[in-house]
């Protein structure tokens, strides 16, 4: 799977049909209803066999360290604080952060942008929004920037600046160029660069997936690129002449009075990778390293067991023990060999002795284990606080005042739908199918894990047709799974819907006496995913046999995006029982 090809064709397609402006209040208002379905004891765990067979020793962690979609990551230091942002696309809010002190312990800071009025991926597809973001800390005005590429709204590229991430972010600044993948770097004078993946020269495309590297100077006064100082730095990859593709997700960096840039190669797929180039100025001209590339998974048996796949799309960081790390994007598949939990965040340590960079072990099938630098006492993951990795359960009761920031909306905030009572979380249905390239009334929840169960109780009596609420297993709005409570006449069912290029089908149905809250469950193995309730929160009852996880791979529905599962309730379900 190439990585973009698809965001240049739809790119001026999407700012034709962008809306500037748009405030939360012209999003869909949230129906209020006593009758809206409430949600409560959410439970998820993963038990993925990797990390049974694997277990940590007391001076090691897992990678990834951020499982489930949180692909592109980008990375920064100021002092001993860490900051780490990954894509989001459709996604809210957009662009997911945090923050760490050892790079083996991460707090969930939420996303960058969380405010509607500035960024709203209400009609967009679930794998437009934002995507590859950068984040550098320029000491030199003390202040943080995160670039982005938002393809909602006519933003296109942008930067937000603060001085403290803890504390959020300024509003966007348009930035006048094109492309993709943009990075800022400030140099030791001060001054400031933007890299970017750009489209060769017009009737300079040589091949299908042909495209460049820019530099622009940035002005630090006015927060934008300087006109008339863009320059193309790499064509086409390492080598033009064997047509490399789809070198993007660039990073600039300096050692040693050198200029290092850093780019993926390849397309985000089987051949995915991570390449490295060297010059005397941040303007170039630019020599690949001749041991290019320094990360990849390409080369090795499809059948491999354990299997971590495309592997790139990298930033590097010096880390506590004054070492270099790499934080990377990388897959795990299925028993058949699908993506479903998306492209999640991977670590390695990195070799810099020499004059180049290489990710160690990056060159041989990865590991889930790696060790924890030297100087960090504790792994703390999924303790105190700190987000989980592993096998873990998350359980949900939401008592809360602040909801766990795993928790997201598509195309909106959650906010727009939500309420805490004293019994669980209503969901006040909007007039949106989950098919519907709109804001939907759903919470949702990363897949994290190939192997894994979601459950939770819901008290919900449906009054017509069109009122339905439960489970949603979705990697788009075309390919999805709904699981949930809904009438026919004066009969209340549960059912099990398949939606596969855009097509639904009621796969199985049953009816159902609701006295009391209801108990809905889906457990996946790998490809095969069961969905089952129980009425007594003992026994479950299988709603037909088990069913492919196929259209929730990236294999078959396509996109960017992991699996979600989310707590859904909608007030125009179409899904009819026979």
């Amino acid at each position: 799977m190439k990585k973009y090809p698809l965001f240049f064709l739809l790119s001026s397609i999407l700012f034709l049909f962008s809306f500037n402006g748009i405030t939360s209040k012209d999003t869909l208002v949230k129906k209020t209803t006593p009758k809206a379905p409430v949600f409560s004891n959410v439970v998820y765990q993963g038990d993925d066999g990797i990390y049974k067979n694997n277990p940590l020793k007391s001076d090691e962690f897992y990678s990834p360290v951020l499982q489930g979609c949180y692909p592109d990551p980008a990375i920064t230091r100021k002092g001993d604080d860490y900051y780490m942002v990954c894509s989001s696309f459709a996604m809210f809010p957009g662009v997911p952060i945090f923050h760490s002190k050892d790079l083996v312990n991460w707090t969930d800071l939420g996303g960058v942008l969380n405010k509607v009025s500035e960024f709203n991926p209400h009609d967009t597809g679930i794998s437009q929004g934002v995507y590859a973001p950068g984040i550098t800390y320029n000491p030199h005005n003390d202040t943080f920037y995160m670039i982005v590429t938002a393809f909602s709204g006519g933003l296109g590229n942008i930067i937000v600046k603060t001085k403290d991430p803890m504390k959020g972010w300024g509003s966007p600044i348009k930035l006048g160029f094109d492309g993709i993948d943009p990075c800022i770097f400030f140099d030791d004078n001060g001054k400031g660069y933007v890299v970017h993946n750009d489209a060769p020269d017009k009737g300079k495309e040589l091949y299908q997936g042909h495209r460049v590297i820019k530099v622009w100077e940035y002005d630090l006064a006015n927060d934008k690129v300087i006109p008339g100082t863009d320059k193309i730095i790499v064509d086409g990859g390492v080598d033009l002449s064997k047509k490399p593709i789809w070198i993007e997700a660039p990073h600039l960096y300096k050692k040693d009075g050198r200029y290092y840039l850093m780019c993926a190669e390849g397309g985000t797929g089987g051949n995915h990778s991570e390449v490295i180039f060297v010059s005397d100025s941040p303007k170039g001209p630019f020599k690949p390293a001749s041991n290019n590339p320094i990360l990849t998974q390409r080369y090795f048996p499809k059948d491999r067991a354990d299997k971590v796949d495309w592997a790139g799309h990298a930033d590097l960081v010096l880390g506590p023990d004054n070492k270099y790390y790499g934080v990377f994007l990388g897959v795990r598949p299925n028993d058949k060999d699908r993506v479903n939990t998306g492209r999640e965040t991977f670590m390695l340590p990195v070799d810099w002795s020499g004059v180049f960079p290489v990710f160690e072990n990056g060159l041989v099938p990865l590991e889930p284990k790696i060790k924890m630098p030297n100087g960090v006492t504790e792994n703390k993951t999924g303790k105190e606080g700190f987000f989980p990795n592993g096998n873990f359960t998350f359980t949900e009761n939401f008592t809360s005042e602040k909801l766990d920031y795993r928790w997201i909306g598509l195309r909106g905030p959650r906010e727009n739908f939500i309420s805490i009572t004293k019994k669980g979380l209503q969901i006040n249905p909007f007039e949106v199918n989950i098919k519907e390239v709109k804001p939907t009334s759903t919470l949702f929840y990363r897949q994290m894990h190939n192997t894994f169960s979601f459950a939770t109780t819901i008290d919900f009596k449906p009054e017509s047709e069109k009122d339905l609420a439960g489970i949603v297993c979705l990697q788009n709005e075309r390919f999805n799974y709904v699981f949930g409570i809904t009438k026919k006449g004066k009969e209340t069912y549960i059912l099990l819907e398949r939606t596969e290029k855009g097509q639904s089908k009621i796969i199985a149905s049953t009816k159902i006496e609701i006295k009391k809250p209801i108990r809905l469950q889906v457990k996946a193995t790998g490809d095969s995913y069961q969905f089952s309730y129980s009425q007594d929160g003992v026994v479950f009852k299988n709603l037909g046999e088990s069913v492919s996880g196929d259209i929730l791979s990236t294999n078959v529905a396509g996109g960017f995006t992991g699996a979600l599962v989310g707590l859904y309730a909608t007030s125009a379900n179409d899904a009819k029982v026979e």
